[in-house]
């Protein structure tokens, strides 16, 4: 059975202004007894996380569909009307692969028109970066793309923007959400206008802008020219990073570019991957197998909004290697500061940004260059925060996030793989003009800062009762956080959700400068890090592993990740996690 709560919404979808169809299922539903199915459909809204409006597909205030991107549409325009009263308002709206994304697409497009909001429509799938900075580069008040970014295939989503380009962080995100609640379905009108007014199609001026923005991220321009042949394998993993990250990188003037087959054509169902995650090894494995049949010298992957970017690259023993995020914003960031020093532009008023989860390693980076680096949440609208705030006063080179995301500049104000896609290329062209391979620099990196290892363990947990077990283990690790890990001591427990900091060594607790967040972290003696959070896009517990040790030469690299690997088994075995 059903609780009166679950029952009361699926009643008032029944009873409402809903399509025959969905009406259909749902009384279907009732007559098969299928409660599992209405309590999952039924038994919360779905709201904004760090990434968003996401869910899976389906009928139900719980699922993506016309209905609750209808609501969120109208609860945004509401509130859009009531920030700027008396102005013109103009939106920018993109979509990626995703099915159905285009519908709805032109559904949020047809709304905001209905609403009196002049409009700017991408004309086809366009990745996240270009809808940020299509926002700003056209002077709108807000935008919108469809996309549930690397979730599978069953999933689709709404990530809202801001004036500045950025996610929504509070109090907008909270006050939209307010808004949304507050909408009926009889307040949206889903009425189509066809060459509706106030809807227009994005050009190709809002492009070029953006790629020579891209193009003057560059740091090595005559290196290039002199690798303009390297061997380039790239894949869209059936994305909407076909459609301009070849052309960024041809922009910036590399000539061999060999994007994967079998997975160039966007396609919603993905049906070369089980994830179309760069994340994932299975994702690029296509990718891999074009990489040794030409010999190249880079593979490029990026997610189907084209904002996280994975690579593999040819190790020490001449074999590919997949990188993780934490080694790809680390290498990132080792390069543009070596080139910022290099080509005189610090100044001493530059920083960067990362995650509470991402690498250590990054500080000790923007230490040794005397530039600071922030920390901040996990999401990247965080990292955009830092942008918007430091606008004027200092001058940002790079951010990033384990979870392969990377935005060098400042033009865009989200994760960007298409840029990331240029730069990580420019890396491998500078690394082989000086006789070198990316993964030399990599160990060069460690020898000089430190070996710093990293490793991601995800638990999925689907439905009500998989965020209840969530819940339930997250306040577990709260009230008795361990003792030791991998044998060693833990010294200080960061709880972001309560905003303390507790030393278990001299019994102190200090304050916590973050926004509350559902995130533990163990610090041991030794520095390692072990953060406990779950995932504000997907139905998981994350929990990030970073340990570290120093690397005298390169000969030393692989026992030393032995060490550190048995290291990290060791604490997962103390959490209980297997």
């Amino acid at each position: 059975m059903i609780n009166e709560e679950i029952r009361n919404k699926a009643q008032s979808w029944l009873l409402g202004n809903y399509d025959k169809e969905t009406k259909t299922q749902i009384q279907k539903w009732y007559e098969e007894e299928n409660y599992t199915e209405l309590v999952e459909a039924f038994y919360q809204d779905l709201e904004f996380g760090t990434g968003g409006l996401r869910g899976i597909m389906g009928i139900g205030s719980n699922r993506v569909n016309k209905y609750t991107i209808g609501a969120a549409t109208q609860g945004l325009a509401n509130y859009l009307k009531e920030s700027f009263p008396k102005q013109k308002i103009r939106v920018a709206i993109a979509h990626d692969s995703r099915n159905n994304s285009r519908y709805f697409a032109e559904i949020t497009a047809q709304i905001f028109a209905n609403n009196g909001i002049l409009v700017y429509l991408v004309p086809e799938l366009r990745p996240t970066p270009f809808l940020s900075f299509a926002i700003r580069h056209l002077n709108c008040k807000s935008g919108v793309i469809i996309t549930a970014s690397h979730n599978p295939k069953e999933y689709n989503g709404y990530k809202a923007y801001w004036t500045d380009g950025s996610q929504l962080v509070a109090p907008h995100d909270k006050n939209v959400l307010a808004e949304i609640r507050k909408v009926k379905i009889d307040d949206i009108d889903f009425n189509i206008t066809k060459q509706h007014p106030n809807i227009s199609i994005i050009g190709d001026e809002v492009e070029n802008a953006y790629y020579e923005a891209v193009k003057s991220l560059s740091l090595a321009p005559k290196a290039i020219k002199k690798q303009e042949n390297l061997k380039i394998v790239y894949t869209p993993i059936h994305g909407s990073g076909v459609t301009m990250v070849p052309k960024a990188l041809e922009n910036l003037g590399f000539k061999n570019i060999n994007v994967v087959y079998l997975q160039s054509t966007p396609d919603g169902n993905f049906p070369t991957v089980i994830y179309p995650n760069p994340e994932e090894a299975e994702a690029l494995a296509l990718g891999l197998e074009e990489c040794m049949r030409i010999d190249a010298d880079l593979l490029l992957g990026t997610d189907p909004d084209a904002d996280r970017v994975g690579i593999a690259i040819k190790n020490h023993h001449q074999k590919w290697q997949l990188l993780n995020g934490n080694q790809t914003a680390s290498l990132l960031i080792y390069y543009l500061l070596k080139g910022w020093e290099k080509n005189q532009k610090l100044k001493g008023n530059e920083y960067i940004v990362k995650t509470i989860v991402t690498s250590y390693l990054l500080n000790e980076i923007a230490n040794h260059y005397k530039v600071e680096c922030f920390d901040t949440l996990t999401g990247f609208k965080y990292i955009a925060e830092y942008l918007r705030n430091l606008e004027g006063k200092k001058t940002y080179i790079g951010g990033g996030e384990e979870s392969y995301g990377f935005l060098a500049g400042d033009f865009v104000r989200d994760k960007d793989a298409v840029s990331a896609c240029a730069l990580i290329a420019e890396m491998t062209a500078v690394a082989k003009n000086e006789g070198k391979t990316l993964f030399d620099e990599l160990i060069e990196m460690y020898i000089k800062f430190g070996l710093y290892w990293e490793k991601l363990l995800s638990f999925t947990k689907k439905g009500k009762n998989g965020q209840e077990e969530i819940k339930n283990l997250m306040e577990r690790y709260r009230k008795t956080p361990p003792q030791t890990l991998g044998g060693e001591k833990v010294i200080k427990v960061k709880d972001y959700q309560l905003s303390i900091e507790k030393n278990l060594v001299d019994k102190t607790t200090s304050k916590l400068n973050f926004e509350a967040s559902n995130v533990l972290q163990f610090i041991t003696e030794s520095g390692s890090v072990i953060s406990a959070r779950p995932s504000g896009t997907e139905p998981k517990i994350k929990f990030y592993f970073s340990v570290k040790t120093n690397l005298p030469d390169k000969k030393s690299f692989d026992k030393k990740v032995t060490e550190l690997e048995s290291k990290i088994a060791s604490m997962s075995d103390d959490l209980g996690l297997g």
